[in-house]
Parts: C-alpha cells; sequence; structure tokens
C-alpha cells in the first residue's frame, strides 16, 4: 500500500499507555498515525519509535481543551498526511483532570470537563466528517470511562461530560447507518496497566472498591478497538462487559 492512498489515523491524547496501543496496532495494520498531545519531546520521541517498527508516524502539540484550536489542527494533520481517515479521542481524564463530587461540582469545573470531553471531540467530527462521508469510509472512535454510563458516587465531574459525547455519538451512529462511515465508543471500567491509567485514582473514599477494580493492558484495548473498527457495528463496546445503556 504506497504512502499516497495508505489510511491516516489521528490518535487525540496520545501518550503511553492506550494512544500508543492504537497507534501501533492500526499502523500494524498499514496506516499512517497523526500522534496528537500537549507535550512535543514525548511525542516526537514516540514518532521515531514508531518510524523505526515500520510505521509512519509525526507528532502535533495541542491544547484539547481549546475546542477553537481544532479546524487549524485538522488542517495541519491534512497538510502533512494528505487525507484523515479515522480518528480516536482519547485524552487522560482522571490522571489529568481529577474526579469530583457531584455534590462539590460547580459550573467552573463542568466547563473545563465540557470543553474537553465534548466541545473539543465535537469538532473534531464536524471537521473530519464530511471528508469521510465522501469517501464512504472511515471511524470516529471515542474514549469514555465507566463513569459516563454509570454515575458513581464521588466520581463526578468527567462522567456528566463523557455522559454528553457517549449521547451524542449514540446519535451519531444512527445518522451514519449507510454512508460507510462508523462511529462508536469504548467505555472502560477498568485501570489501564501499562502507561498512563485511566482513572489513577480510584475511587475516593472507598479504599475495598479500588482494590478490586479491575486491570486491563492497552492492548486488548487497542484490540477492541480493531475489531469495532473492522466490524462497524453497535454504538459501544465496553470493558469489561458492563450493564451499560444509552
Amino acid at each position: 500500500m504506497s504512502a499516497i492512498t495508505s489510511p491516516v489515523l489521528v490518535v487525540f491524547g496520545a501518550g503511553p499507555g492506550l494512544g500508543a496501543s492504537v497507534a501501533r496496532r492500526f499502523g500494524r495494520e498499514g496506516f499512517r498515525v497523526a500522534l496528537v498531545g500537549r507535550r512535543q519531546e514525548p511525542l516526537q520521541d514516540f514518532a521515531e519509535t514508531l518510524k523505526a517498527e515500520g510505521i509512519e508516524a509525526a507528532p502535533f502539540t495541542a491544547d484539547l481543551s481549546d475546542p477553537a484550536r481544532i479546524p487549524s489542527l485538522i488542517a495541519d494533520i491534512r497538510e502533512r498526511f494528505g487525507r484523515i481517515d479515522v480518528i480516536e479521542y482519547g485524552p487522560a481524564s482522571a490522571a489529568d483532570q481529577g474526579f469530583v463530587p457531584a455534590a462539590e461540582l460547580d459550573t467552573a469545573d463542568l466547563e473545563k470537563y465540557l470543553r474537553l470531553f465534548l466541545l473539543t471531540p465535537v469538532e473534531i467530527v464536524r471537521s473530519v466528517l464530511p471528508e469521510l462521508i465522501e469517501r464512504g469510509n472511515g471511524a470516529i472512535l471515542v474514549t469514555h470511562g465507566s463513569s459516563s454510563a454509570t454515575g458513581i458516587p464521588f466520581l463526578s465531574g468527567v462522567g456528566p461530560a463523557m455522559a454528553a459525547m457517549r449521547n451524542y455519538l449514540y446519535s451519531l451512529n444512527g445518522e451514519l447507518e449507510g454512508t460507510g462511515v462508523y462511529a462508536g465508543t469504548l467505555t472502560i471500567g477498568a485501570l489501564i496497566t501499562s502507561g498512563e491509567p485511566f482513572a489513577d485514582q480510584g475511587f475516593p473514599g472507598d479504599a475495598e472498591a479500588a482494590a478490586t477494580f479491575p486491570t486491563v493492558h492497552p492492548d486488548t484495548l487497542a484490540g477492541l478497538y480493531w475489531d469495532m473498527y473492522v466490524q462497524r457495528g453497535a454504538a459501544e463496546q465496553a470493558y469489561p462487559q458492563l450493564a451499560v445503556t444509552a
């Protein structure tokens, strides 16, 4: 497959855990990879590592809490790679932002979470979707924590924002039926055991729950994302299988 026609994956929130595994999983299938994150040096180092593994990759620095930055970021990625085929949006949540008890959540906190977990990914979709629909192929993949599906005491803040995006993806999944484009979410109810954990604070105030919380290697989750991309079926895949509802 030539570099001109090979598909392009954009990993938003590329880190050493899930983002790295997703980049490698799709890269092994012939995808070129755009790595988006806040810090240039680790992105550049990882891009060089991927190149050594035979995967074409390039870093792009961006603050994903600023949705106004997205159109120019997408333009930069298109200029470098010529196209975009799949996006995976999975910036760190609790590891960077922290959970907030629902009783303490205020509008300033909620606005911060909404920008990162709702407004920016919606802006990304608006920026890439016309290209995908015109081509009749592609995917929008978004990572969520289990608090997006089930309200958990003391673990609010990110949950309501992710829940709104999850709802949006369910609607988008149905609207895209028949276009060749897939939209879906991977909802993770486990601590990622390699790289940056999805929720390294566990369950504040509940040590027993934190001690028994399941774990998962990011390669396992990346494999689920590849399956979602290939199968293009339901709007949601959960790990472990959770009792989640739209």
